[in-house]
């Protein structure tokens, strides 16, 4: 990712990370006045969120050095070593959020709901779409995998806010308070489901899953009248950080001068296909029919 990208990433993180405290706050101190274990649940989810900025400020941070002696290849996968660290943030606040549902089983507490914490609850929903749009549209549009992750772990909290409204409506019509535990565990199950989503998209980078489909890549190269075949085609990293290598059979007869232009030309092609900042490495072998 460009130097300016990280930039722009930065300041969306930081956007958000305002925005989000601010509705943890109202969150938790709502749910504390009407004694909500949901909206208590969904407070500390939103911290969470809020502290999930934080560590991705910090992996852009890191990540946006450049190139040194001792990482030829940059820092990106500080990027990625961020949206693990927010993975964990988010199972230990979900199970978090389990044994405080679990003590409300035990001693169950009515909530006091009130027309004012059900508008404050609407309006922190209102914050929790337009920051997961927001973040979701930078991150398709910055290339940041940072971003991409947070916005899922966002959008988990715009499905939680509305159960726990409906907890909440359902209790003022008459409902058993035991459904506020209940729902307590569904937003842990979210937050969980959350940050097995990122663990797995960002952990694939780290391990070198595979980025791109290889028959795409042969189908971009094969377009090239001079290439006969192409094979140990492999690619690794993320959108931002996509690594590109393969090796290419042309004519025995082909020229130096001309294999070096088609190598270009080929790695173009590919970075035009998939991503402009992608590092493509084409290794060229004389074709042999067997």
């Amino acid at each position: 990712m460009e130097v300016n990208n990280y930039k722009k990433v930065q300041k969306v993180l930081f956007v958000i990370l305002l925005a989000n405290l601010l509705v943890a706050v109202l969150k938790l101190v709502v749910g504390a006045i009407i004694k909500s274990a949901s909206m208590t649940a969904d407070g500390f989810h939103s911290i969470s969120d809020g502290s999930s900025n934080l560590v991705g400020l910090i992996g852009i941070y890191f990540a946006s050095q450049p190139e040194d002696v001792d990482h030829p290849y940059g820092h990106n996968k500080y990027e990625t070593l961020a949206g693990i660290f927010i993975s964990f943030m988010l199972f230990l606040a979900g199970f978090r959020v389990i044994l405080g549902a679990i003590g409300r089983f035990r001693e169950p507490v009515i909530p006091e709901v009130s027309i004012a914490s059900l508008v404050a609850l609407v309006l922190t929903l209102v914050v929790n779409i337009f920051v997961c749009t927001l973040e979701y549209r930078k991150g398709k549009e910055l290339d940041s995998q940072i971003l991409i992750s947070d916005s899922m772990h966002t959008r988990s909290d715009i499905f939680i806010s509305v159960g726990v409204l409906l907890t909440l409506i359902g209790i003022r019509l008459g409902f058993p308070p035991i459904i506020d535990p209940i729902v307590s565990l569904v937003v842990a199950g979210f937050i969980i489901h959350a940050g097995y989503e990122i663990f797995k998209e960002n952990s694939g980078v780290l391990v070198d899953e595979v980025a791109v489909d290889s028959d795409e890549i042969k189908n971009v190269v094969m377009t090239f009248e001079e290439v006969k075949d192409a094979h140990k085609i492999r690619s690794r990293g993320s959108l931002n950080d996509l690594n590109i290598d393969l090796h290419i059979q042309v004519d025995a007869s082909l020229d130096v001068e001309r294999s070096h232009e088609l190598v270009h030309d080929i790695e173009e092609a590919i970075r035009s296909r998939f991503h402009r900042n992608s590092e493509v490495i084409v290794h060229v072998e004389p074709y042999k029919e067997d």
